[in-house]
């Protein structure tokens, strides 16, 4: 994979200088955008509301953050510096996966596909494949394991080396950390999934992982590679200093992401607790009204106009029962491939 001109010294311009968009990943992405984007738009046809916040999550920070750490000038850097291969290794494991969870694409998907496909889905997230991959204790063990196997073994020589295997690694990051990630985060239905409690507990425990990978690179008297970076000859850095510099963004990058996992957990967990409140506020209003009426019914008293059984008043205008008052932020909880909703099938 090493080119035999020395290539000029890694800067911001080169992020846009060394851009490729000659191989298949970005066809691949604009596809998935398209796909993303066309479900979205059938949604809206039919008068349904999706959330402008997982569109953009989901287009920009996902599929963005993989374009922007493999086609940009980092994708053409990754095997020349251990730094910027680093600097991938976070978005593709780390950032890309939690904005790609955030957007809830298996939710969409489950509301836009015709009901034979959704059948299908469905079938394939209770499998037991999916079952097994998706318990976050397997995820957890796939996603802090595999960069300790990858760094301190021949495999990344090998990486180096063998482009198709490189493109493997790459893969490898995006999925590992969609595993781990969407159980956590994801708004998509699952099985198996913890409740809050416990997905903060996983978080706090994967912190010290990234701790101890970083400085364990920027300790070791080793280089990375099998002496790849060396074999490169290149005047204007040193492998070794960039090997330390490496560490250190494994060890910050990781620390910072897993900072703001928490926090983004806490807020869900705090949104949830609030959707659970005004649920039963408006449980206990219905068996309230129910209650009067059943007390009018028994003293001969005719009963006051007010909401059916199914309904709820909210300023003098009767809405439809707990169903149709379920909010856009309760869609995951929904098993939409039961309902065939206008347009879905």
């Amino acid at each position: 994979m090493g080119t035999l001109a020395e290539p000029p010294p890694f800067s911001g311009a080169a992020l846009f200088r060394e851009a490729r968009l000659d191989s298949w990943l970005p066809v691949l992405l604009v596809v998935a955008a398209g796909l993303y984007l066309f479900a979205v738009q059938r949604l809206r046809m039919r008068g349904d509301r999706w959330p402008v916040g997982r569109t953009v999550a989901f287009v920009v920070g996902g599929l963005g953050g993989i374009a922007s750490a493999t086609v940009s000038g980092i994708g053409a850097y990754d095997d020349t510096l251990l730094s910027v291969h680093m600097v991938q290794h976070m978005v593709l494991a780390m950032v890309a996966p939690i904005f790609l969870a955030l957007g809830a694409p298996v939710t969409l998907a489950l509301r836009t596909l015709p009901s034979r496909w959704r059948h299908r889905l469905v079938a394939v997230l209770h499998s037991q494949v999916a079952k097994v991959l998706t318990f976050p204790l397997v995820s957890y063990g796939i996603f802090v394991t595999f960069p300790f196997l990858l760094y301190f073994t021949s495999l990344y020589r090998l990486s180096l080396e063998h482009d198709w295997l490189h493109e493997l690694v790459h893969a490898h990051f995006i999925l590992s950390g969609c595993l781990f990630f969407w159980p956590l985060v994801g708004l998509d239905p699952l099985p198996g999934r913890w409740p809050y409690p416990g997905r903060a507990l996983l978080m706090v425990l994967s912190t010290p992982f990234h701790a101890v990978l970083g400085l364990t690179v920027m300790q070791s008297r080793t280089l990375l590679g099998g002496g790849w970076y060396e074999s490169l000859h290149l005047s204007w850095v040193d492998p070794a200093a960039d090997q330390v510099l490496a560490g250190g963004i494994l060890w910050a990058g990781g620390e910072l992401v897993s900072v703001t996992m928490l926090g983004v957990l806490v807020a869900q967990w705090m949104r949830q607790a609030d959707r659970e409140a005004r649920q039963v506020d408006r449980r206990l209003d219905l068996a309230s009204a129910a209650a009067r009426r059943a007390r009018r019914a028994a003293a001969g008293t005719p009963a006051a106009a007010g909401p059916a059984a199914g309904g709820v008043s909210a300023g003098g205008a009767t809405v439809a029962g707990p169903a149709a008052a379920v909010e856009d932020d309760d869609l995951w909880q929904v098993p939409w491939w039961e309902t065939d909703s206008p347009g879905a099938s």
